[in-house]
């Protein structure tokens, strides 16, 4: 079993319930871990082919979260939700830890968060979330395994 994880993306993203959030954007924090039975055959190969290419991460975290949003909830989601669908047949576990940075509450606080996991068994845990087939037309459909290839 190996985890292969991205920590600490950082992003400037307009999502927030306030309509002020919403214009101003925040600083957003996101860390995703994806859980796999093994990378013995990118280990032995020393090729993407055999793991699970963290650029791809990346690029589809980075297109979530320039969609605006009142709810980190529905952000995180989102991205569970697309990171399970793009490697369902790689992935036994998915966890997604998005963190608004010192969000308004009139008080000092650091971030508020929320953390969302799924399993390949038991699909999303954490509430109900749109499948990645009831995203919008205007959702990204290229292949993603592929973005790597375009800075080669």
């Amino acid at each position: 079993m190996a985890v292969i994880a991205l920590e600490g993306m950082s992003f400037h993203a307009f999502h927030g319930y306030y309509e002020e959030e919403q214009k101003m954007g925040g600083a957003f924090i996101l860390d995703v871990y994806l859980t796999t039975p093994s990378v013995a055959r990118a280990a032995a190969s020393d090729d993407l082919d055999g793991t699970i290419n963290y650029e791809t991460i990346y690029f589809i975290c980075n297109a979530e979260m320039k969609k605006t949003s009142k709810m980190i909830e529905a952000v995180a989601q989102r991205i569970l939700d697309r990171l399970s669908y793009q490697y369902e047949e790689r992935t036994e576990h998915i966890k997604v830890r998005l963190r608004k940075c010192n969000p308004p509450l009139g008080g000092k606080v650091a971030c508020a968060y929320i953390e969302l996991e799924s399993s390949s068994s038991g699909g999303s845990q954490g509430g109900g979330g749109r499948s990645f087939n009831d995203m919008d037309d205007d959702d990204d459909d290229m292949e993603f395994d592929n973005f790597g290839s375009m800075f080669r």
